[in-house]
């Protein structure tokens, strides 16, 4: 198992959070960066991450990743003993590879449309208001899918880093939690029980700050 510590570069209330979760899991040291939003900010953390986006993880031997979804899958094979990832060539890790990658694809992009709206179309904020109302139904359709297949975790009764990430992504939405568990009980179900979780409540408390 590696030792050496990870460096996880994020914001609060950012993509890092389900990724703190996963090395927390782990038992894995670590080293959280928090990165200014400023212009000057990123323009110095694009040393460390091309693309100027948050989370950035330096691995133990110095190698930097990007995409949070890429992060939790390979901490999960990296930390086996933590079981965040059935075993793989498995049918439950087939379906664990499913997940991830819509809750990325989906409701990972959705999220971006509705918060940045304005980046999606080269008449800028003229169509942004129609971008993130559709993409506004578009996240609560992809968690309604989701949603309804919860049993009560994401692989069923298995515990996985999939149910970090959709808990996560379920925050985002613009009118808080609150409405949308009430249209979605078993995503609400579900949201208590992950972030009853030590690990969870710990990286829910640092990005509070």
């Amino acid at each position: 198992m590696m030792t050496a510590n990870y460096k996880l570069y994020g914001r609060p209330n950012s993509g890092s959070l389900a990724v703190q979760v996963a090395l927390e899991e782990c038992g894995a040291p670590y080293e959280r960066i928090w990165v200014g939003a400023e212009a000057a900010d990123v323009a110095q953390y694009r040393a460390v991450n091309p693309t100027g986006k948050v989370p950035a993880l330096m691995l133990p031997d110095g190698t930097i990743m990007f995409e949070s979804a890429a992060m939790l899958i390979h901490l999960a094979q990296a930390y086996p003993k933590s079981q965040l990832a059935p075993p793989a060539g498995t049918t439950q890790h087939a379906l664990f590879l499913q997940w991830m990658v819509y809750l990325s694809a989906n409701v990972y992009e959705s999220a971006l449309r509705m918060y940045y709206s304005a980046r999606y179309s080269l008449r800028g904020d003229a169509d942004a208001g129609a971008i993130r109302g559709q993409a506004t139904a578009d996240f609560c359709a992809n968690l309604a899918l989701i949603s309804g297949r919860l049993g009560p975790y994401v692989l069923g009764a298995q515990y996985s880093i999939a149910d970090v990430y959709l808990y996560m992504l379920a925050s985002w939405h613009p009118d808080g939690k609150k409405g949308l568990h009430g249209r979605l009980p078993a995503l609400a179900a579900h949201a208590a029980r992950v972030g009853a979780r030590p690990a969870v409540a710990k990286a829910d408390a640092d990005h509070a700050l």
